[in-house]
């Protein structure tokens, strides 16, 4: 899947129509340079949660935890949900994940949103879903394949959700 964004608002949108099709947990891998809108995404995943807080992103933390939420909307996300908000940029060897709990957060049914997810290599599992967002003119274009069958199957049924 790829798509042209024309701006936060849509950023914002592709990220809702995600997490809308999450029915269940998932890995998502987040590419993109500094600022390309990594953040901006999570925060559309959230509000599929009705999640109406701040979003920032946790470089400091390495996590942000929002938990127990569910789409009232939706009656695919009756069951409460947690999503946690990785962000991986300054973290200064791999091995550190082990020290802060790393595998306590991969429960099968959380969402699991990892930005810069290169920087651990080794410690992280396999994603299901790579997402790469990259400024193109005004925009910023986003792509997202399934790299799983849960991937896929999320990443199929994305259409029912999409919002343009």
């Amino acid at each position: 899947m790829q798509r042209y964004l024309d701006g936060e608002a849509a950023t914002v949108a592709a990220g809702e129509s995600l997490g809308k099709a999450m029915r269940s947990g998932a890995v998502v891998y987040l590419d993109g340079q500094l600022g390309a809108g990594k953040t901006t995404f999570c925060r559309g995943v959230l509000r599929a949660f009705d999640y109406a807080g701040p979003v920032k992103s946790p470089t400091y933390t390495l996590v942000e935890a929002y938990e127990d939420l569910a789409c009232t909307a939706e009656p695919a996300h009756a069951k409460a949900v947690s999503v946690y908000h990785f962000d991986l940029y300054r973290l200064g060897d791999p091995e550190e994940l082990e020290y802060m709990g790393i595998r306590d957060y991969f429960d099968n049914d959380a969402i699991c949103l990892i930005e810069w997810p290169q920087r651990g290599s080794g410690f992280l599992p396999s994603a299901d879903i790579m997402v790469s967002i990259e400024p193109q003119g005004a925009g910023r274009l986003l792509a997202a394949r399934g790299a799983t069958l849960r991937g896929q199957q999320i990443l199929a049924q994305l259409s029912e959700y999409e919002t343009d």
